[in-house]
Formats: C-alpha cells, sequence, structure tokens
C-alpha cells in the first residue's frame, strides 16, 4: 500500500508542476538503512517458508526491522510528513508486537483475494500476517480495510498503512514543489557570498 501511496503522490506532484529536482537535496540521516531494511523484509518473505530457522525467527525479525525503522523515521522526524509517516508505523509495530510479531488480517475483508489466500492466512504461512481470531488484541489496528476495483490492485490495509501514505503524500509534495526553492535559495546565497 505505501508503494501505491508514493506513486500516487508522485503523479499529483507532477500534476502540480512539481519536479524531482528536490530529490538532489534531500538529506537523510541514516538513508542507507532503509534499502537495507527493505532486503532483509524480502528475504525473510522469500525464505521462510523454505528455511526452517528463518520460518521461527521471522516474528522477532520483522519486530526488529520495525524497531529500526522507527529509529530511522524519528533520526528525520524535521522532515515534513515523517512525523505522521512514524505514527502508522507506529501503529502497525504496535499492533504486531501485542500480536506475536504478525499483522492481523481481517477474513471477512480479504474475501475477495481468493481462497488460497484466505488458507495461507489461516495456516500462518503468508508474510507477516496472520488471521484475526478471537485471541488477537487490538484487532481494529489490522489489516481491515478493503480495497477493490475501482482501485487498481486488491488488498487490504490497515488504519497505519494509511496514516503513513498521507505522511508520505505530505513528504514527497514538499520535495516535488519545493525542493526548487532550496535550488534557488543555494544559488542566491553563492552569489552572495562572492
Amino acid at each position: 500500500m505505501v508503494y501505491d501511496g508514493i506513486l500516487l503522490s508522485l503523479l499529483i506532484g507532477f500534476f502540480r508542476g512539481g519536479s524531482l529536482k528536490g530529490l538532489a537535496y534531500m538529506k537523510l540521516r541514516g538513508g542507507w538503512l532503509f534499502p537495507i531494511l527493505l532486503g532483509i523484509e524480502v528475504c525473510i518473505f522469500l525464505l521462510q517458508n523454505k528455511v526452517s530457522m528463518i520460518g521461527e525467527l521471522s516474528n522477532a525479525l520483522f519486530i526488529i526491522i520495525y524497531v529500526i525503522g522507527l529509529v530511522f523515521l524519528w533520526m528525520n522526524r524535521h522532515h515534513p510528513g515523517f512525523i505522521v509517516i512514524f505514527a502508522g508505523v507506529l501503529l502497525n509495530f504496535f499492533v504486531m508486537a501485542v500480536n506475536g510479531g504478525r499483522m492481523p488480517v481481517s477474513i471477512e475483508a480479504a474475501q475477495f483475494l481468493g481462497r488460497e489466500y484466505i488458507e495461507a492466512l489461516k495456516a500462518g504461512v503468508y508474510g507477516k500476517h496472520e488471521a484475526i481470531t478471537g485471541a488477537t488484541w487490538l484487532p481494529f489496528l489490522g489489516d481491515i480495510i478493503p480495497l477493490s476495483p475501482p482501485y487498481p490492485r486488491r488488498q487490504v490495509i490497515s488504519i497505519g498503512d494509511v496514516v503513513m501514505n498521507v505522511g508520505a503524500f505530505i513528504f514527497i509534495q514538499h520535495l516535488m514543489l519545493h525542493g526548487t526553492n532550496k535550488e534557488a535559495t543555494s544559488v542566491q546565497t553563492l552569489h552572495e557570498g562572492r
């Protein structure tokens, strides 16, 4: 869902006359962490049902990834939208932490995703997700919001996902529409220094 939000934010930014020049001026503390965490999460997802040790440790590994991600976001909280992204990730982290490291998913909301997905969800072998049951803590923070056509991709998202996307939208709009202002300021400062 976050990737969908980023793509939509970029399209809206271009529609509003923005550009990606602001990327050149974006300075994120610990920016190298994000691609590494993403790569580790993808590896866990692909290997947890093939390598027993990774499967056994996957819940704890997902929690560690979230904790490091939260630290990264907090380090960059001065950027527009990052506090909102932090709040969304924190909501997802909290519900996963109290449910043993898995994101609870509503079976009712996920019905349109197909029988195979539902069976995998019930069996607990689908990535970092598990079905919401009577034993689930804080199920309202889990993946309970269904997205289906006219939305281009069928999926179930959480309140935390929605909050994260709002934060990503704020950050990308600022980057695309005000990044050129930083460029102008830098050039002006350079000329004034001569």
